[in-house]
């Protein structure tokens, strides 16, 4: 098979010099030859005339355009050879015309990446409008897929690609173009990698491909700084009168996300019947959140308790309140944090509602695996973030007292040194 290969299987890059175009150049064509049998296909590449190296089908020279165009001519090289051996070894034959149809793209995938993806996507949307998805996950869904089409087009030359494709390399390169290509930070490409993880996960599910390539591909969130408020914040807010009326609401929506660490999404789809009485006689939230499906059961402190009440009968359906938008809220939120004169170290949004009851409670003495299962968290290793912010506070608090025991410590250090003499 491997010697038949040998004699048969031919690729050439050529230019179609009876096309020329305005400004000089001819496009580059790839001929495939397979048992004497050729196939024709565009490269989406030109180049002027007179810089073609007929002998070697190539670019003259070493100029960057002239590297660029033989790098993208040997990566076009490289995915028809990959093609070709992964045919004659699961099929035993390659004619050049399938061959050419598979690194287009088309006739032989019924189940191609991007149309598996748009499909996804596109049940995730029906899923938005019954409100059971997040619009702004879809969002993100939308965003991943436009920027794997780019990186297919520009890295491969085609509009899609088969299933079988999709291997760890495709997923590093992928990583590479966000990074450089889309100038993405190491956390929006661990963002953006997830639903393509998910797409992965479809097609072995399928049967599209016996093993997901993201099982060789390690990348996770890096920690950032997460803004949080302190108890005596918590308190002020709860408090205070806002300037305007319009406040009012997201005031208590933030503070009712103080005590419950339901997030802005958890709280908008919150309604009467996730509030349950359990067996020790008080209201608990039983809920699911929306990002992750995960489940979240909150005991109902008087004060959210409260402004549940307060806010009975303000809205027509079954939701418990009648929530702004998210950019609203984020408004609002950073004119009371003005009004109050709150200085912290990050922005303040309402985000900050759910991180603030995590260390809150935290350092309140709720055990790490009690405040998990509150936050509806998949692992613990997420909740343990906010062990180590309020293990960063007690640090930060000693350092503003540790130089009022200066005079001491001199003192000390100076007698010890007498006792050593």
């Amino acid at each position: 098979m491997e010697q038949t290969k040998k004699s048969t299987f031919k690729l050439l890059f050529y230019l179609k010099k009876n096309e020329p175009k305005k400004n000089g150049n001819a496009p580059i064509m790839a001929r495939i030859t397979i048992d004497g049998t050729p196939k024709t296909l565009g490269t989406k590449l030109e180049i002027n005339l007179n810089n073609w190296d007929l002998k070697y089908g190539r670019v003259e020279g070493k100029s960057a355009k002239a590297l660029g165009i033989n790098q993208k001519l040997d990566n076009i090289r490289a995915r028809i050879d990959t093609l070709y051996e992964d045919m004659m070894k699961h099929e035993g034959f390659v004619t050049a015309q399938k061959l050419k149809l598979a690194f287009l793209g088309v006739g032989v995938m019924e189940d191609s990446l991007l149309k598996v993806f748009k499909k996804n996507n596109d049940d995730f949307g029906k899923m938005v409008v019954q409100g059971e998805r997040s619009e702004s996950t879809y969002y993100k869904y939308k965003i991943v897929y436009n920027h794997v089409t780019e990186f297919i087009k520009s890295r491969y030359h085609r509009d899609d690609m088969a299933f079988r494709e999709l291997t760890c390399d495709f997923i590093r390169e992928f990583d590479f173009f966000l990074r450089i290509d889309k100038k993405c930070t190491h956390n929006t490409v661990w963002v953006y990698t997830m639903p393509l993880y998910r797409v992965a996960e479809i097609a072995v599910k399928n049967g599209l491909i016996r093993k997901n390539p993201f099982e060789d591909y390690e990348i996770s969130m890096k920690e950032n700084d997460r803004s949080y408020l302190l108890k005596e914040n918590v308190e002020s807010l709860l408090l205070h009168n806002p300037s305007k009326q319009n406040y009012e609401i997201v005031k208590d929506l933030f503070v009712f996300s103080c005590f419950t660490g339901l997030s802005y999404i958890d709280i908008k789809q919150l309604k009467s019947t996730n509030i349950q009485s359990f067996f020790d006689g008080h209201d608990w939230i039983i809920s699911r959140r929306q990002k992750s499906d995960v489940a979240s059961n909150v005991r109902l402190m008087e004060i959210p308790k409260r402004i549940i009440e307060k806010y009975k009968g303000t809205t027509r359906n079954d939701f418990i309140f009648p929530v702004p938008t998210n950019k609203i809220c984020n408004s609002y939120i950073d004119k009371l944090v003005q009004e109050l004169e709150i200085v912290t170290e990050q922005k303040v949004t309402f985000h900050t509602a759910r991180h603030t009851f995590g260390t809150m409670f935290l350092t309140e003495g709720v055990p790490l695996e009690s405040l998990s299962k509150m936050m509806g968290h998949k692992n613990i290793s997420t909740t343990q973030i906010y062990a180590k912010i309020t293990s960063q506070k007690i640090s930060k608090d000693m350092d503003l007292v540790s130089h009022k025991f200066s005079g001491m410590e001199a003192a000390f250090i100076e007698m010890e040194n007498e006792i050593i003499v």
